[in-house]
Protein backbone atom coordinates (compact mmCIF):
# COMPACT_ATOMS: atom_id res chain seq x y z
CA UNK A 1 0.00 0.00 0.00
CA UNK A 2 1.48 3.25 -0.94
CA UNK A 3 2.54 5.53 2.28
CA UNK A 4 1.63 8.54 0.13
CA UNK A 5 -1.96 7.38 -0.78
CA UNK A 6 -2.38 6.66 3.04
CA UNK A 7 -1.28 10.08 3.61
CA UNK A 8 -3.92 11.83 1.37
CA UNK A 9 -6.52 9.99 2.75
CA UNK A 10 -5.87 10.80 6.47
CA UNK A 11 -5.68 14.49 5.20
CA UNK A 12 -8.71 14.29 3.74
CA UNK A 13 -10.34 12.81 6.58
CA UNK A 14 -9.68 15.45 8.72
CA UNK A 15 -11.14 18.31 6.65
CA UNK A 16 -14.15 16.75 6.13
CA UNK A 17 -14.82 14.96 9.64
CA UNK A 18 -15.46 18.44 10.97
CA UNK A 19 -18.16 19.48 8.10
CA UNK A 20 -20.49 16.60 8.74
CA UNK A 21 -23.54 17.82 10.19
CA UNK A 22 -23.93 15.37 13.24
CA UNK A 23 -27.63 15.13 15.13
CA UNK A 24 -26.09 14.23 18.27
CA UNK A 25 -27.51 10.76 19.19
CA UNK A 26 -28.51 9.72 22.93
CA UNK A 27 -25.20 7.66 23.45
CA UNK A 28 -22.74 8.32 26.05
CA UNK A 29 -19.43 7.29 25.18
CA UNK A 30 -17.46 5.53 28.13
CA UNK A 31 -14.02 7.46 28.29
CA UNK A 32 -11.36 5.27 28.15
CA UNK A 33 -13.99 2.32 26.10
CA UNK A 34 -13.23 0.57 23.30
CA UNK A 35 -16.21 -0.19 20.93
CA UNK A 36 -17.57 -1.85 17.95
CA UNK A 37 -21.14 -0.27 16.87
CA UNK A 38 -23.47 -2.49 15.45
CA UNK A 39 -26.90 -2.27 13.86
CA UNK A 40 -28.99 -2.36 10.92
CA UNK A 41 -27.76 -1.26 7.39
CA UNK A 42 -28.26 2.70 7.27
CA UNK A 43 -28.98 3.13 11.29
CA UNK A 44 -26.38 6.07 11.48
CA UNK A 45 -23.08 3.81 12.77
CA UNK A 46 -20.70 6.46 10.83
CA UNK A 47 -22.16 9.25 12.41
CA UNK A 48 -21.20 8.12 16.01
CA UNK A 49 -18.00 8.10 14.76
CA UNK A 50 -18.32 11.32 13.54
CA UNK A 51 -20.43 12.73 16.81
CA UNK A 52 -17.23 11.18 18.94
CA UNK A 53 -14.81 13.01 16.78
CA UNK A 54 -16.49 16.36 16.73
CA UNK A 55 -17.00 15.78 20.67
CA UNK A 56 -13.42 15.34 21.07
CA UNK A 57 -11.99 18.52 18.50
CA UNK A 58 -14.28 20.51 20.58
CA UNK A 59 -12.54 19.74 24.03
CA UNK A 60 -9.12 20.46 22.67
CA UNK A 61 -8.25 16.97 21.18
CA UNK A 62 -6.16 17.45 17.61
CA UNK A 63 -5.29 15.25 14.74
CA UNK A 64 -2.16 14.59 16.11
CA UNK A 65 -3.86 12.74 18.57
CA UNK A 66 -7.14 11.17 16.07
CA UNK A 67 -6.87 8.76 12.90
CA UNK A 68 -9.94 8.81 10.94
CA UNK A 69 -10.28 5.53 8.32
CA UNK A 70 -13.10 4.78 5.66
CA UNK A 71 -12.49 1.44 4.38
CA UNK A 72 -14.86 2.17 1.64
CA UNK A 73 -12.68 4.70 0.38
CA UNK A 74 -11.80 3.66 -3.42
CA UNK A 75 -8.15 4.22 -2.92
CA UNK A 76 -7.54 1.99 -0.44
CA UNK A 77 -8.79 -0.84 -2.80
CA UNK A 78 -6.69 -3.74 -2.64
CA UNK A 79 -5.86 -3.02 1.39
CA UNK A 80 -4.93 -5.97 3.60
CA UNK A 81 -4.75 -6.92 7.34
CA UNK A 82 -1.04 -6.75 6.69
CA UNK A 83 -1.33 -3.56 5.34
CA UNK A 84 -3.47 -2.02 8.67
CA UNK A 85 -0.07 -1.44 10.75
CA UNK A 86 0.99 0.78 7.99
CA UNK A 87 -1.66 3.63 9.51
CA UNK A 88 0.24 3.57 12.77
CA UNK A 89 3.75 4.24 11.02
CA UNK A 90 2.01 6.82 8.55
CA UNK A 91 -0.13 8.77 11.32
CA UNK A 92 3.70 8.55 13.59
CA UNK A 93 5.32 9.50 10.74
CA UNK A 94 3.18 12.48 9.98
CA UNK A 95 2.59 13.57 14.20
CA UNK A 96 4.84 11.61 16.05
CA UNK A 97 2.33 10.53 18.38
CA UNK A 98 0.08 7.02 19.44
CA UNK A 99 -3.50 7.97 17.91
CA UNK A 100 -6.93 6.70 18.83
CA UNK A 101 -8.30 4.99 16.13
CA UNK A 102 -11.48 5.21 14.23
CA UNK A 103 -12.03 2.69 11.86
CA UNK A 104 -15.23 2.93 9.00
CA UNK A 105 -16.38 0.02 7.57
CA UNK A 106 -13.71 -2.14 8.44
CA UNK A 107 -15.09 -5.36 7.63
CA UNK A 108 -13.97 -4.91 3.73
CA UNK A 109 -10.54 -5.92 5.21
CA UNK A 110 -10.09 -9.61 5.73
CA UNK A 111 -8.56 -10.61 8.55
CA UNK A 112 -9.13 -7.02 11.07
CA UNK A 113 -10.27 -8.52 14.05
CA UNK A 114 -6.75 -9.62 14.58
CA UNK A 115 -5.45 -6.08 13.91
CA UNK A 116 -8.11 -4.96 16.41
CA UNK A 117 -7.47 -6.78 19.02
CA UNK A 118 -3.60 -6.20 18.72
CA UNK A 119 -4.62 -2.56 19.41
CA UNK A 120 -6.57 -2.90 22.19
CA UNK A 121 -3.88 -5.03 23.67
CA UNK A 122 -1.27 -2.03 23.48
CA UNK A 123 -3.77 0.22 25.13
CA UNK A 124 -4.55 2.31 21.89
CA UNK A 125 -8.49 3.48 22.35
CA UNK A 126 -10.31 2.35 19.16
CA UNK A 127 -13.57 2.60 17.70
CA UNK A 128 -15.20 0.24 14.93
CA UNK A 129 -17.94 0.52 12.72
CA UNK A 130 -19.10 -1.93 10.01
CA UNK A 131 -21.36 -4.63 8.34
CA UNK A 132 -23.23 -5.90 10.73
CA UNK A 133 -24.12 -9.76 10.47
CA UNK A 134 -20.31 -9.92 9.86
CA UNK A 135 -19.19 -8.06 12.90
CA UNK A 136 -21.63 -10.27 15.23
CA UNK A 137 -20.06 -13.86 14.07
CA UNK A 138 -18.93 -15.57 16.71
CA UNK A 139 -15.50 -16.37 15.46
CA UNK A 140 -14.98 -12.27 15.73
CA UNK A 141 -16.45 -12.14 18.85
CA UNK A 142 -14.55 -14.79 20.13
CA UNK A 143 -11.65 -13.17 19.12
CA UNK A 144 -12.03 -9.49 20.26
CA UNK A 145 -12.96 -10.99 23.95
CA UNK A 146 -14.03 -8.36 26.19
CA UNK A 147 -12.00 -5.76 24.95
CA UNK A 148 -14.53 -4.24 23.12
CA UNK A 149 -18.27 -2.66 24.00
CA UNK A 150 -20.35 -3.83 21.40
CA UNK A 151 -23.17 -1.07 21.23
CA UNK A 152 -26.16 -1.63 19.48
CA UNK A 153 -26.79 1.31 17.34
CA UNK A 154 -30.80 1.64 16.36
CA UNK A 155 -32.79 4.39 13.97
CA UNK A 156 -33.33 7.44 15.40
CA UNK A 157 -35.51 7.07 18.39
CA UNK A 158 -38.60 9.50 18.42
CA UNK A 159 -36.93 12.36 20.41
CA UNK A 160 -33.58 11.84 17.99
CA UNK A 161 -36.25 12.16 15.24
CA UNK A 162 -37.62 15.70 16.44
CA UNK A 163 -33.97 16.81 16.77
CA UNK A 164 -33.33 15.89 13.28
CA UNK A 165 -36.33 17.63 12.25
CA UNK A 166 -35.29 20.93 14.02
CA UNK A 167 -38.87 20.23 16.36
CA UNK A 168 -38.26 21.54 19.51
CA UNK A 169 -40.54 19.32 22.44
CA UNK A 170 -43.46 21.87 23.25
CA UNK A 171 -46.27 20.38 24.36
CA UNK A 172 -47.85 23.09 26.41
CA UNK A 173 -48.82 25.66 23.10
CA UNK A 174 -51.38 24.54 20.87
CA UNK A 175 -48.89 24.76 17.78
CA UNK A 176 -46.10 23.45 19.39
CA UNK A 177 -48.44 20.38 20.68
CA UNK A 178 -49.35 19.92 16.56
CA UNK A 179 -46.19 20.08 15.32
CA UNK A 180 -44.61 17.67 17.52
CA UNK A 181 -48.15 15.03 16.88
CA UNK A 182 -47.54 15.87 12.91
CA UNK A 183 -43.56 15.12 13.32
CA UNK A 184 -45.26 11.39 14.99
CA UNK A 185 -47.35 10.76 12.89
CA UNK A 186 -43.93 10.95 10.25
CA UNK A 187 -41.95 8.51 12.48
CA UNK A 188 -45.19 6.15 13.09
CA UNK A 189 -45.54 4.91 9.22
CA UNK A 190 -42.02 6.10 8.15
CA UNK A 191 -39.61 5.02 10.82
CA UNK A 192 -36.16 6.76 11.61
CA UNK A 193 -33.51 6.02 9.50
CA UNK A 194 -31.28 8.85 10.04
CA UNK A 195 -31.17 10.00 6.16
CA UNK A 196 -34.54 9.75 5.50
CA UNK A 197 -35.54 11.53 8.65
CA UNK A 198 -35.64 15.00 6.92
CA UNK A 199 -37.04 13.14 3.20
CA UNK A 200 -40.40 14.50 1.79
CA UNK A 201 -40.90 11.52 0.74
CA UNK A 202 -39.79 8.29 1.75
CA UNK A 203 -41.18 5.23 0.56
CA UNK A 204 -38.59 5.16 -2.47
CA UNK A 205 -35.77 5.78 0.76
CA UNK A 206 -37.21 2.77 2.47
CA UNK A 207 -37.66 0.63 -0.43
CA UNK A 208 -34.14 0.90 -1.49
CA UNK A 209 -32.50 0.55 2.38
CA UNK A 210 -34.77 -3.00 2.45
CA UNK A 211 -33.49 -4.12 -0.93
CA UNK A 212 -29.94 -3.53 0.15
CA UNK A 213 -30.82 -6.00 3.72
CA UNK A 214 -32.62 -8.62 1.86
CA UNK A 215 -30.70 -9.09 -1.09
CA UNK A 216 -27.38 -7.88 0.17
CA UNK A 217 -26.45 -8.53 3.66
CA UNK A 218 -29.26 -11.49 4.19
CA UNK A 219 -29.57 -13.38 0.33
CA UNK A 220 -26.17 -12.65 -1.11
CA UNK A 221 -23.81 -12.59 1.94
CA UNK A 222 -25.58 -16.23 2.87
CA UNK A 223 -25.41 -17.98 -0.47
CA UNK A 224 -29.48 -17.93 -0.56
CA UNK A 225 -30.34 -18.72 -3.56
CA UNK A 226 -34.67 -19.41 -2.82
CA UNK A 227 -34.87 -15.16 -2.39
CA UNK A 228 -39.04 -16.10 -3.71
CA UNK A 229 -38.80 -18.23 -0.35
CA UNK A 230 -37.07 -15.43 1.70
CA UNK A 231 -39.07 -12.57 0.85
CA UNK A 232 -42.39 -14.80 1.28
CA UNK A 233 -41.17 -15.35 5.05
CA UNK A 234 -40.58 -11.41 5.77
CA UNK A 235 -44.17 -10.60 4.61
CA UNK A 236 -45.58 -13.07 6.76
CA UNK A 237 -43.28 -12.19 10.05
CA UNK A 238 -44.65 -8.47 8.78
CA UNK A 239 -48.19 -9.70 8.84
CA UNK A 240 -47.74 -11.69 11.66
CA UNK A 241 -46.34 -8.94 14.26
CA UNK A 242 -48.78 -9.43 17.03
CA UNK A 243 -48.74 -13.23 17.44
CA UNK A 244 -46.12 -15.91 18.18
CA UNK A 245 -45.05 -18.17 15.50
CA UNK A 246 -43.50 -21.45 15.02
CA UNK A 247 -40.37 -22.19 12.82
CA UNK A 248 -42.43 -25.02 11.39
CA UNK A 249 -45.49 -23.34 10.81
CA UNK A 250 -43.57 -20.55 8.99
CA UNK A 251 -42.13 -23.70 6.57
CA UNK A 252 -45.88 -24.65 6.31
CA UNK A 253 -47.10 -21.14 4.96
CA UNK A 254 -44.33 -20.61 2.56
CA UNK A 255 -44.61 -24.16 1.55
CA UNK A 256 -47.89 -23.53 0.96
CA UNK A 257 -46.93 -20.59 -1.97
CA UNK A 258 -45.24 -23.45 -3.93
CA UNK A 259 -41.38 -22.47 -2.24
CA UNK A 260 -40.76 -25.74 -0.67
CA UNK A 261 -38.77 -25.59 2.31
CA UNK A 262 -37.98 -27.25 5.24
CA UNK A 263 -37.81 -26.18 9.12
CA UNK A 264 -34.10 -26.08 9.50
CA UNK A 265 -33.94 -24.19 6.63
CA UNK A 266 -36.34 -21.08 8.08
CA UNK A 267 -34.27 -21.66 11.07
CA UNK A 268 -31.18 -20.05 9.67
CA UNK A 269 -32.85 -17.64 7.61
CA UNK A 270 -34.26 -16.42 10.59
CA UNK A 271 -30.65 -16.35 12.39
CA UNK A 272 -29.48 -14.27 9.23
CA UNK A 273 -32.05 -11.79 9.70
CA UNK A 274 -31.18 -11.24 13.06
CA UNK A 275 -27.66 -11.09 12.67
CA UNK A 276 -28.62 -8.10 9.73
CA UNK A 277 -30.90 -7.05 12.34
CA UNK A 278 -33.94 -6.86 9.78
CA UNK A 279 -35.88 -8.37 12.33
CA UNK A 280 -35.66 -9.12 16.59
CA UNK A 281 -37.01 -12.09 18.25
CA UNK A 282 -39.12 -11.92 21.72
CA UNK A 283 -39.89 -14.49 24.07
CA UNK A 284 -42.58 -15.81 25.99
CA UNK A 285 -41.31 -15.90 29.71
CA UNK A 286 -43.82 -18.61 30.31
CA UNK A 287 -42.74 -20.96 28.16
CA UNK A 288 -40.21 -24.14 28.39
CA UNK A 289 -36.87 -23.97 26.96
CA UNK A 290 -38.15 -25.10 23.77
CA UNK A 291 -40.87 -23.16 23.40
CA UNK A 292 -39.18 -20.09 24.12
CA UNK A 293 -36.59 -20.94 21.12
CA UNK A 294 -39.05 -22.13 19.02
CA UNK A 295 -42.01 -19.90 19.34
CA UNK A 296 -41.38 -16.55 19.14
CA UNK A 297 -42.67 -13.03 18.26
CA UNK A 298 -40.60 -10.90 15.67
CA UNK A 299 -40.67 -7.17 15.23
CA UNK A 300 -38.84 -5.64 12.33
CA UNK A 301 -36.03 -2.86 13.93
CA UNK A 302 -37.79 0.21 12.01
CA UNK A 303 -41.37 0.76 11.63
CA UNK A 304 -40.69 2.20 7.90
CA UNK A 305 -39.62 -0.95 6.28
CA UNK A 306 -42.25 -2.80 8.49
CA UNK A 307 -44.99 -0.31 6.93
CA UNK A 308 -43.46 -1.33 3.22
CA UNK A 309 -45.64 -4.43 4.15
CA UNK A 310 -48.72 -3.46 5.02
CA UNK A 311 -52.04 -1.96 4.08
CA UNK A 312 -53.96 -0.57 6.96
CA UNK A 313 -51.71 -2.34 9.51
CA UNK A 314 -51.32 1.00 12.57
CA UNK A 315 -51.95 -1.94 15.36
CA UNK A 316 -48.90 -3.84 14.03
CA UNK A 317 -46.98 -0.54 13.74
CA UNK A 318 -48.08 0.46 17.31
CA UNK A 319 -47.10 -2.67 18.69
CA UNK A 320 -44.02 -2.73 16.69
CA UNK A 321 -42.59 1.08 17.71
CA UNK A 322 -43.25 0.12 21.16
CA UNK A 323 -41.24 -3.45 20.65
CA UNK A 324 -38.25 -1.82 19.39
CA UNK A 325 -37.96 1.37 21.93
CA UNK A 326 -37.83 -1.33 24.63
CA UNK A 327 -35.52 -3.32 22.56
CA UNK A 328 -33.43 -0.38 22.58
CA UNK A 329 -33.62 1.03 26.05
CA UNK A 330 -33.65 -2.88 27.78
CA UNK A 331 -31.46 -4.66 25.05
CA UNK A 332 -31.86 -7.54 22.73
CA UNK A 333 -31.36 -11.05 24.55
CA UNK A 334 -32.83 -11.65 27.87
CA UNK A 335 -34.34 -8.52 28.74
CA UNK A 336 -37.97 -7.67 26.89
CA UNK A 337 -40.32 -10.93 26.77
CA UNK A 338 -44.10 -11.42 26.52
CA UNK A 339 -46.45 -13.62 28.49
CA UNK A 340 -48.64 -15.70 26.94
CA UNK A 341 -50.45 -18.42 29.98
CA UNK A 342 -53.93 -18.53 29.99
CA UNK A 343 -53.68 -14.70 29.63
CA UNK A 344 -52.00 -12.47 27.01
CA UNK A 345 -49.78 -9.68 27.67
CA UNK A 346 -47.73 -8.02 25.11
CA UNK A 347 -44.63 -6.87 27.13
CA UNK A 348 -42.97 -7.44 30.36
CA UNK A 349 -39.60 -6.13 31.73
CA UNK A 350 -38.09 -8.14 34.48
CA UNK A 351 -35.28 -5.01 35.14
CA UNK A 352 -38.15 -3.00 36.09
CA UNK A 353 -41.20 -5.34 36.57
CA UNK A 354 -43.10 -3.39 34.24
CA UNK A 355 -46.26 -5.11 32.30
CA UNK A 356 -47.48 -3.33 29.03
CA UNK A 357 -50.50 -3.84 26.92
CA UNK A 358 -50.88 -2.14 23.31
CA UNK A 359 -53.94 -1.09 22.58
CA UNK A 360 -54.73 0.90 19.27
CA UNK A 361 -57.89 2.23 20.78
CA UNK A 362 -59.49 1.50 23.59
CA UNK A 363 -63.07 1.29 22.65
CA UNK A 364 -64.74 -0.65 25.33
CA UNK A 365 -68.17 -1.55 22.79
CA UNK A 366 -65.98 -4.84 22.25
CA UNK A 367 -65.11 -5.52 25.66
CA UNK A 368 -61.00 -4.55 24.33
CA UNK A 369 -60.36 -1.88 27.86
CA UNK A 370 -61.70 -4.76 30.11
CA UNK A 371 -59.67 -7.62 28.90
CA UNK A 372 -56.98 -5.67 28.66
CA UNK A 373 -57.19 -4.82 32.21
CA UNK A 374 -58.06 -8.12 33.09
CA UNK A 375 -55.04 -9.16 31.99
CA UNK A 376 -52.77 -6.71 33.76
CA UNK A 377 -54.45 -7.82 36.85
CA UNK A 378 -53.94 -11.46 36.54
CA UNK A 379 -50.14 -10.88 35.77
CA UNK A 380 -49.64 -9.07 38.66
CA UNK A 381 -50.22 -11.97 40.43
CA UNK A 382 -47.77 -14.22 38.91
CA UNK A 383 -45.18 -11.91 38.03
CA UNK A 384 -43.65 -8.84 40.24
CA UNK A 385 -45.28 -6.11 38.38
CA UNK A 386 -44.51 -2.38 39.89
CA UNK A 387 -45.98 -0.54 37.36
CA UNK A 388 -48.94 -1.42 34.94
CA UNK A 389 -49.31 0.49 31.44
CA UNK A 390 -51.65 0.43 28.24
CA UNK A 391 -49.82 2.16 25.55
CA UNK A 392 -52.77 3.49 23.29
CA UNK A 393 -52.78 5.58 20.13
CA UNK A 394 -54.11 8.88 21.64
CA UNK A 395 -55.74 7.78 24.89
CA UNK A 396 -54.49 9.24 28.26
CA UNK A 397 -56.05 8.52 32.02
CA UNK A 398 -55.70 6.59 35.07
CA UNK A 399 -57.17 3.19 35.66
CA UNK A 400 -58.47 1.10 38.93
CA UNK A 401 -58.99 -2.39 38.68
CA UNK A 402 -58.55 -4.65 41.54
CA UNK A 403 -57.12 -2.56 43.39
CA UNK A 404 -54.13 -2.22 41.12
CA UNK A 405 -53.44 1.35 39.44
CA UNK A 406 -53.27 1.18 35.60
CA UNK A 407 -51.78 3.63 33.57
CA UNK A 408 -52.98 4.52 30.06
CA UNK A 409 -50.88 6.69 28.13
CA UNK A 410 -50.50 7.84 24.50
CA UNK A 411 -47.80 6.08 22.52
CA UNK A 412 -46.10 9.56 21.58
CA UNK A 413 -45.98 11.01 24.88
CA UNK A 414 -44.66 7.39 26.33
CA UNK A 415 -41.78 7.52 23.70
CA UNK A 416 -40.86 10.79 24.88
CA UNK A 417 -40.51 9.36 28.60
CA UNK A 418 -38.54 6.67 27.63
Amino acid sequence: MDREILKSVIADNQAEVPKFNVVPRDFTFEEFGNYVFVGIRRAGKSFLLYQRMQQLLAGGTGWDEMLYINFEDERLTGMTAADLNLLLEVHLEMYGKKPMLFLDEIQNITGWEKFARRMADTKHRVYITGSNAKMLSKEIQTTLGSRYITADVYPYSFKEFLTANDTPVDLISTEGRAEVLRKFNDYFYFGGFPEGASLAVKRDYLTSTYQKIYLGDIAARNNIENTFALRVMFKKLAESIKQPLSFTRIANIISSTGAKIGTQTVINYMEYAKDAWLISPVQNIASKLVDKESSQKYYYTDNGILNLFLMGGETSLLENLVAVTLLRKYGREDAVYFYNHNIEVDFYIPDNYTAIQVCYNLDNADGTLDREMKALAKISDVLECRRLVIITRDTERMLEVEGKTIEVIPVWKWLLES
